[in-house]
């Protein structure tokens, strides 16, 4: 039997950017402020109780606000969002749909604090986040648990995602730096009765298909299951493409009152075909515009993801409960994809001597990951002494095994022009002919044969946790927020460079906590002070093998054995408040993150030094949100982030004073819903990020002193999303996605040496069609 449709009001450095900084923080308090005013005059709005729209399955979200979130969907977290001592962004189903956004790169991209990484030769192509200044790519969870390796991410199966600011280890474990993403996945319920789908056409051959059914098949089992097909150009950059296929199988049943098993299978294939984008021009500061497409036929970045996971949860009482995860997974990751590099002909180029032009590279490899899971928690509820407490009591094992390695290619292509490098003068592949026009079969110009190669980097790390979370409420007024966790891991890797083969194999353990302290102010507002640590193990990156200045190991086995982990502290300061009748919560958060003993290359000078641990960096910063419904009518998700970032130590003292690298001070996101009528609704979001400069990863961006600039340069930018919905039916439903509305020119993230720069896409317009069945 259906489960009766629920009536809802909404459906579910000094560098000239400095000066946007107030601009930012205005507009974002502007919203606030708008959204105030506009409720206090419209405190009768008629809610669109007829509306035909079909509704969306919200687990978490607030009923009457479905952009904004209760709680989060890691049982561990045991208090509502409004009353948790971090900084945490949660992007509901809802708000996912209105976007149009789909792979997880996209939008964590348009948010608040996170900013994006390349591909490079020292680490692997795929999603890379950096949150808050720090690498991320490892710090992605599924349902609480770790989804290692480099692979695409797609949210077709997700019911939200959940953005954590600042360290947080003792739910994570090792690395966590800058905060960490966790995805909580669509589940089968025996609530609900339901089969929706969606088709989408668009711009660029875009099409897209998905299917959510679930279905109780007696009192105690359900079954769920989400489907994807789609596939798109890269818009404006034809041949370049993206194709997905997935699915989430899930079923439930429920064996007695006290006891629930949940398992699902997620499968995923991405296959594109990447496009690197342009590259930067050290003599005109700034990228090259209207490039050409100079992807190579042979060119593929190709991503397959199996998971198996069995969650079992059983009810001693009302206030103790066990709950186990367990997971088993395997992803394939490969690529072979093509750089741009600007250059001119060398003088002996029979050609045209000293005409500008481009020449192409080639960035390749491969990586298989497999991986165990198994994590418990115990959550019980007491009165000790006078005081309510809320304990998570945890053990979790871990293995992770990862195979890196290569192709062996050749190139087969005629050379067609002479150019000059770092190995002196060379037969090169240039893009351009002697008049600048672009040549003819570009996209066959290197004409590559490959075969998989060896690998070169086997990574295997297993890892036993233990850790302690409690929530006390001290009276009517004050609650404190405690945890603890040990890791203890067992590391091993070979790695081959250059036909020499190194075996790095230690053990450690480490310690991390939080510690957090809520005052309340009323029953609508509070103020809280946290402080929080995370823990680097030396070669903590699985795609690196032994590239130190990427996450890789760092030194000789003997050194890597003697090295401390990297330390980093958090401590923030903020405020969170709820408006209309709760459901509006707007924050504010003053936040340091220090990280201290970071590794670094010291080659020779180790014999002197006798560490590795010589790099301090530090980021301190400003943010605020407003998440909710300022009316029954208008809905919001605004954030917005002002940081700065710091090198304190380096082993290259020339390097201290500077700037993290792929790390943009100035940042804002406001994504506004309006449903005027019962059966109409529009609305738009605004990406601000300020400028950036190219580097490793978590070291000083690149810095050219003869100029006395950052030697490569992403340009600010802003772009402005649209979106409608049309519901003309109760079961059937329009959605229009106008994404870079303006067709801005924009650059999302740079390789360290500028020889490509990821371009964001064109404008491109998406229709879907939405019907129940």
């Amino acid at each position: 039997m259906k489960a009766p449709k629920k009536p809802r009001s909404i459906r579910c450095t000094p560098r000239e950017d400095k000066k946007h900084a107030p601009k930012i923080m205005a507009l974002a308090l502007g919203v606030a402020a708008a959204g105030s005013s506009y409720a206090d005059t419209t405190p009768n709005d008629e809610a669109p109780d007829q509306s035909n729209m079909i509704e969306v399955v919200e687990v978490y979200a607030d009923r009457d606000a479905p952009y904004k979130a209760r709680r989060s969907g890691d049982l561990r977290r045991t208090a509502d969002l409004a009353a948790s001592p971090n900084t945490m962004t949660i992007i509901t189903q809802t708000q996912l749909l209105d976007s149009g956004k789909t792979d997880l790169k996209e939008i964590l991209a348009a948010q608040a604090g996170i900013t994006l990484g390349t591909g490079e030769n020292g680490n692997a192509f795929g999603d890379r986040y950096i949150i808050r200044g720090h690498e991320a790519r490892s710090d992605v969870f599924v349902d609480g648990v770790r989804d290692p390796g480099m692979t695409t991410r797609e949210s077709f199966a997700t019911e939200q995602i959940e953005i954590t600011k600042g360290p947080s280890s003792t739910f994570a474990g090792r690395g966590s730096s800058g905060g960490a993403v966790n995805g909580i996945t669509k589940q089968a319920s025996l609530g609900y009765d339901f089969s929706i789908g969606e088709i989408g056409l668009g711009t660029d051959d875009q099409h897209r298909a998905t299917f959510d059914i679930n279905r109780p098949l007696s009192e105690n089992v359900a079954v769920r299951a989400n489907l994807l097909h789609a596939d798109e150009e890269v818009p404006n950059r034809d041949p370049a493409t993206r194709k997905r296929v997935g699915g989430l199988l899930s079923g439930l049943w429920q064996a007695t009152d006290q006891l629930q098993f949940v398992a699902d299978y997620y499968y995923l294939k991405a296959d594109d075909v990447p496009d690197l984008g342009s590259y930067f021009d050290r003599d005109a500061r700034k990228p090259v515009k209207d490039i050409p497409v100079y992807v190579q036929d042979s060119d593929f970045l190709d991503t397959e993801v199996n998971t198996l996971t069995l969650k079992t949860s059983y009810e001693f009482t009302d206030s103790l409960r066990l709950q186990n995860a367990t997971r088993y997974g395997q992803t394939d990751n490969g690529y072979v994809t093509t750089g741009a590099r600007g250059t001119t002909r060398d003088a002996s180029d029979p050609v045209a001597p000293g005409a500008v032009t481009f020449t192409l590279s080639t960035h390749q490899g491969w990586q298989e990951v497999e991986y165990f899971v198994n994590q418990t928690n115990v959550l019980w509820e007491a009165d000790i002494g006078g005081l309510f407490h809320q304990f998570v009591f945890g053990v979790e094992y871990s293995s992770e095994n990862v195979a890196n390695g290569v192709y062996n290619i050749d190139t087969n292509g005629t050379s067609n022009c002479r150019v000059g490098g770092r190995r002196g003068v060379s037969d090169g592949f240039c893009g351009l002919d002697g008049s600048g026009a672009v040549v003819s079969n570009i996209g066959g110009l290197l004409n590559r044969s490959i075969e998989k190669g060896a690998k070169d980097s086997d990574f295997d790390v297993d890892t036993i946790s233990a850790y302690v979370m409690d929530t006390i409420e001290f009276g009517e007024n004050w609650t404190g927020f405690f945890g603890i966790r040990y890791d203890q891991f067992d590391y091993t890797n070979v790695v081959t460079s250059r036909s020499a083969t190194n075996t790095y194999d230690y053990s450690d353990g480490f310690w991390n906590g939080h510690a957090g302290i809520v005052r309340s102010l009323g029953e609508n507002g509070n103020v809280y002070l946290t402080y929080s640590t995370a823990t680097n193990i030396n070669g903590g990156e699985s795609d690196v093998g032994g590239s130190c200045g990427y996450g890789g190991l760092c030194g000789t086995p003997d050194q890597v054995d003697r090295s401390d982990p990297e330390q980093v502290e958090n401590i923030e300061l903020g405020t969170k408040w709820e408006f209309f009748d709760n459901r509006l919560l707007a924050t504010a958060s003053l936040f340091q993150i220090t990280k201290s003993d970071v590794m670094e290359s010291v080659g020779d000078s180790y014999s002197t030094l006798g560490t590795l641990n010589t790099g301090k960096n530090r980021v301190e910063g400003f943010e605020v949100s407003l998440t909710g419904a300022i009316t029954e009518k208008l809905s919001v998700q605004m954030s917005a982030t002002i940081m700065d970032s710091e090198v304190l130590k380096a082993f290259n003292v020339a390097q201290e004073g500077l700037a993290l690298s792929n790390f943009a001070d100035d940042h804002l996101y406001v994504q506004l819903r309006y449903q005027p009528t019962p059966n109409f609704a529009f609305g738009g979001a605004y990406t601000y990020k300020s400028e950036m400069y190219g580097g490793q990863p978590d070291t000083a961006a690149g810095f050219d002193s003869s100029i006395g600039d950052y030697s490569i340069v992403v340009p600010s930018y802003e772009v402005v999303d649209l979106f409608m919905h049309w519901y003309p039916t109760e079961r059937l439903n329009v959605r229009v996605n106008v994404a870079n509305a303006a067709d801005e020119d924009y650059w999302t993230a740079a390789y360290r040496s500028g020889s490509f720069m990821y371009i964001g896409d064109a404008r491109n317009v998406r229709a879907t069609l939405t019907w129940e069945f």
